[in-house]
């Protein structure tokens, strides 16, 4: 029996596991982060909660006897991916990025891409009236001082209550979100700019799709780095490599 440790939070790391149930000979892990009060929890074998850095990491794998590690986090969840990266090294196991592409800009759109959270409050200041924040709870302290702009900030949970908010409105909601949605969320709130990470995937596009519609701008903040290493683009890829790993 081989063990593999799927680390997630992510749609593509939920149905990667329920793929890999199905294979036999494989014993699938899924571990989530626990940083949102009620996640998706895939069926199976799951651990919830942080590992305690590389060390920690790579004591579970021992302790585990996991022989293959999949990353399949979220592309701004960077810290974890680089400690898989020193843990799967260390002790001496194949390791793969489940890493979704990002959006590409086409024709049509008007978007600004900004390095991080603090570029991104840079150009909100000269230009944006309302905008509609859509960057997770832990990143709204880089626009609380923005005090002439009204936001719509939309996460999963809600912030903390020491947490720096900017003035506005927060809306808890998890996608995937529907073009109609979005479009009407853009025209009811009379939204002039969207701050948005490049995650990829399509359970958030709707909304930058809606933007280009309606002639709206999108900052879009780009990834952070990631270790090097194997990788793949979806869902299939990763079960294809891991087939190859236990052929």
């Amino acid at each position: 029996m081989n063990r593999v440790l799927i680390l997630g939070g992510t749609g593509d790391a939920a149905e990667l596991t329920a793929r890999v149930a199905k294979i036999p000979g494989i014993e699938a892990i899924a571990s989530l982060a626990g940083r949102t009060r009620e996640p998706s929890v895939p069926e199976g074998n799951v651990r919830i909660g942080g590992f305690g850095g590389v060390s920690g990491l790579a004591n579970y794998l021992c302790q585990m006897q996991v022989d293959l590690l999949i990353d399949a986090t979220h592309p701004f969840a960077s810290q974890i991916s680089w400690n898989a990266a020193a843990a799967a090294n260390q002790v001496n196991i194949p390791r793969l990025m489940l890493i979704r592409p990002p959006w590409e800009k086409v024709v049509g759109y008007r978007w600004v891409e900004v390095d991080n959270h603090q570029a991104a409050a840079k150009v909100l200041e000269k230009q944006a009236k309302r905008v509609f924040l859509t960057v997770g709870r832990q990143e709204l302290g880089a626009f609380a001082h923005l005090k002439n702009i009204w936001f719509l900030m939309r996460m999963i949970d809600p912030p903390g209550a020491d947490a720096l908010v900017p003035s506005g409105v927060i809306l808890c909601d998890r996608g995937p979100f529907a073009l109609e949605n979005e479009r009407q969320i853009l025209i009811q709130h009379n939204i002039d700019t969207i701050v948005s990470k490049n995650s990829g995937g399509n359970a958030t596009y709707p909304k930058i799709v809606a933007a280009r519609e309606l002639g709206i701008q999108v900052v879009m903040v780009n990834r952070p780095p990631l270790p090097p290493g194997e990788q793949v683009a979806d869902v299939d890829g990763a079960v294809t490599w891991l087939l190859g790993q236990i052929g």
